[in-house]
């Protein structure tokens, strides 16, 4: 059996009602249930969380899957609260021991204390920018993709804690131009293509 734990980073804020992440979160959950061969846990920062529990489902985890949207270019600001206590938490209890470093030599190895070895994750984000403003010459991020540009960091955060990515998938124009039966589809065959055709050949092997 896989374990996923599903975090639904989508806060509800401002004019955000935080709808879109929450029904990709909810496509995910279902995604795991109606396949055999996972279990499922799921979070969301909107409702109360343990921050010991939320510590216990990562260790629990074979894979962790993220889903937010990007505000001003970062993390919605109750996700990065939750990542900073859950983290925190976890420091010598499953998620990280040090920053790598020793006192023989604190000028190497940064980055390489983490605990989570062996496991994946996997990012979704969505966009009120559309795609082409990170792939055209001469638009907003230079060329630079999601994960090479915006999210670096969320990358290194999560390669912090020993974690190797799976292939990320990108959501973008949600606000103004959605075509959400069309980005469903889209993501459902993203999560067939790396966890069910993946999932099987690895069972074969």
């Amino acid at each position: 059996m896989k374990r996923i734990f599903v975090i639904n980073g989508g806060q509800v804020f401002g004019h955000s009602g935080g709808r879109f992440n929450k029904t990709i979160a909810d496509k995910t959950i279902s995604f795991f249930e109606n396949n055999e061969g996972f279990e499922v846990r799921s979070t969301d920062i909107n409702q109360p969380y343990d921050i010991k529990q939320e510590v216990e489902n990562y260790k629990w985890a074979d894979v962790v899957i993220y889903h937010t949207p990007v505000w001003w270019f970062q993390l919605p600001n109750e996700f990065k609260k939750y990542i900073d206590v859950v983290f925190t938490e976890g420091h010598n209890n499953g998620i990280y021991h040090s920053d790598g470093r020793s006192s023989a030599n604190p000028t190497i190895n940064y980055g390489t204390g983490g605990m989570m070895h062996g496991k994946k994750y996997m990012l979704t984000t969505s966009w009120n920018a559309p795609k082409e403003a990170f792939t055209l010459p001469g638009e907003f991020f230079q060329e630079k993709s999601v994960d090479e540009g915006p999210m670096f960091g969320f990358h290194r955060m999560n390669a912090f804690t020993g974690m190797e990515p799976l292939e990320s998938i990108h959501f973008h124009d949600v606000e103004k131009n959605a075509d959400v039966p069309n980005d469903l589809q889209r993501y459902e065959a993203h999560l067939n293509k790396i966890f069910v055709n993946e999932y099987k050949m690895e069972l074969s092997a």
